[in-house]
């Protein structure tokens, strides 16, 4: 607890010294309002309160804080900077994974990409660093790019469902054989398809990208393209790999999606992205973009890291 505490102390003053002031929400929610958030977002877990009203436990921490912003501040006053610590609870769907986690991590509100993106990972490296976790890499993809190749493709229902699960889980030999049967992909699609989840590294694979062609993947690469050009020129392009084979388990992000890895660990230490269709949900739409470190996880990288030195 006390190697815990300090990560927490660290980044929380981190992120005060950037000007993201400290916001909590509830842990138990109603869950038709965590529903409106995210409706295909992973399930919660889900109880009655005494009124028989059905509450469930938060499963992330972006929802919660943009009801708040939707609702209680004036967008007038945009952008806000906001961090946080708190707990989560997902059901477990495979090995490896926690039922309850803490999550630390900030939102900017109100500040539109790729200016906003570029500050949230610029904030990101940071928070790597300090907590000593400097050989640790960005993931940046695009959250849009399958769901509009797919409706290029004319697939939906079950089939385009399936596909997306088998991209987030980065299983492609399903995607070529049950899933594209499942589509009725031809051979070019599915082809494609796992072409473009292969690709990552730099500038390049963006142009890589574009020779396997449509609108989908021009317009992804475009978004993609001017942000990491922001990148390169704020110095952080070092730190951050494309990967158009990136997508997130959460429906709301919309754009620019990250995740962070660590050779220490085999699972993401966390991830964000744009969200900017999120508080409208809510009734009072606003850019937004965030992240979160899962802090077990970085924990556990940490350790390692300072091993690795000591050795």
């Amino acid at each position: 607890m006390r190697e815990l505490r300090a990560i927490e102390a660290t980044l929380a003053d981190l992120f005060e010294g950037r000007g993201y002031g400290e916001v909590a929400t509830p842990t138990i929610e109603y869950h038709d309002v965590l529903e409106q958030g995210d409706p295909g977002g992973p399930s919660s877990y889900r109880f009655f309160d005494e009124t028989g009203a059905t509450l469930a436990l938060r499963g992330d921490m972006t929802v919660p804080i943009a009801r708040l912003v939707a609702n209680r501040f004036d967008p007038d006053e945009a952008p806000f900077r906001l961090r946080y610590s708190g707990r989560a609870y997902r059901p477990v769907t495979q090995s490896g994974q926690l039922r309850e986690f803490r999550q630390v991590g900030v939102e900017l509100i109100g500040e539109p990409g790729p200016a906003g993106t570029i500050e949230i990972v610029e904030l990101l490296v940071g928070a790597l660093d300090a907590i000593g976790l400097e050989r640790a890499v960005i993931g940046l993809g695009d959250a849009d790019l399958y769901r509009q190749l797919l409706d290029e493709m004319e697939v939906d229902g079950p089939a385009r469902d399936r596909i997306l699960d088998c991209l987030i889980a980065h299983d492609l030999v399903a995607i070529e054989a049950e899933a594209g049967d499942l589509a009725d992909l031809g051979d070019a699609e599915r082809t494609a398809i796992v072409a473009l989840s292969n690709l990552r590294g730099g500038a390049d694979v963006l142009e890589k990208a574009r020779t396997i062609g449509g609108q989908a993947v021009e317009r992804a690469s475009s978004r993609l393209a001017e942000t990491y050009e922001g990148l390169e020129a704020a110095g952080l392009a070092g730190r951050v790999q494309l990967d158009l084979g990136l997508l997130r388990d959460l429906d709301y992000y919309s754009g620019a999606i990250l995740e962070v890895y660590d050779p220490a660990l085999g699972r993401p230490l966390g991830g964000g992205g744009r969200y900017d269709e999120l508080l409208g949900r809510f009734g009072n739409p606003l850019p937004a973009a965030g992240f979160a470190l899962y802090l077990e996880r970085v924990h556990v990288a940490q350790a390692a890291q300072q091993r690795r030195s000591r050795s």
